[in-house]
């Protein structure tokens, strides 16, 4: 294209100096303000950042927060089982002097103290954990995990009858201080 031909009507107007052609925004050439979409699809909206990627979690998510109620719960059936365990152990101590339970006063004590004991320390290790979970770093979230897996798999074997709710308590704190709404609250950076 030259702008030097008399007869090209893009040319420069006859008599006037030549200058570069100026760029128009529209067609052909790429916008440099205020942009509007262009035709086709519709913007998609904004992506929102799963917990840990962006700001800091603040709050506690649900379900971190409900495997720490069901820490309280499981604090709230250890008192109950301690007091029957050492019930119990009482119980057959004084069945030991009445001749009309010999039966039952041959059963060992001992075991059911020590069933006792069992009993308030994991009664002191879910309480433990539940009160450090607004504080607590990614050591109490595998203390959660071990503590969930272990009450579960307690709930199996020795205690299976009364063991069940254990045993679903244990599953779902495991899961919800596993998944990854319960690492980014354990691991969120604490000031």
């Amino acid at each position: 294209m030259s702008y030097g031909d008399p007869n090209n009507p893009y040319g420069a107007p006859q008599g006037q100096p030549q200058q570069p052609p100026q760029q128009q925004q529209g067609y052909g050439y790429p916008q440099q303000q205020g942009q509007e979409p262009g035709y086709g699809y519709p913007q998609a909206p904004p992506v929102q950042q799963p917990y840990g990627a962006g700001a800091p979690v603040t709050t506690m998510p649900g379900s971190v927060s409900a495997a720490r109620v069901m820490l309280w719960v499981i604090v709230g059936l250890q008192v109950i089982g301690v007091a029957f365990f050492a019930f119990g152990a009482v119980a057959i101590d004084k069945a030991k002097d009445d001749a009309a339970f010999e039966q039952l006063a041959d059963y060992p004590t001992g075991v059911l103290w020590g069933f006792s004991v069992f009993a308030l320390a994991w009664l002191v290790w879910a309480a433990f954990l539940a009160t450090k979970f607004t504080t607590g770093g990614n050591g109490l979230r595998v203390q959660a995990l071990v503590f969930g897996v272990i009450t579960a798999v307690l709930g199996l074997y020795p205690f299976t009858l009364v063991g069940i709710v254990h045993l679903v308590l244990g599953i779902l704190i495991a899961v919800f201080t596993g998944n990854s709404k319960g690492k980014a609250w354990f691991s969120r950076p604490r000031y």
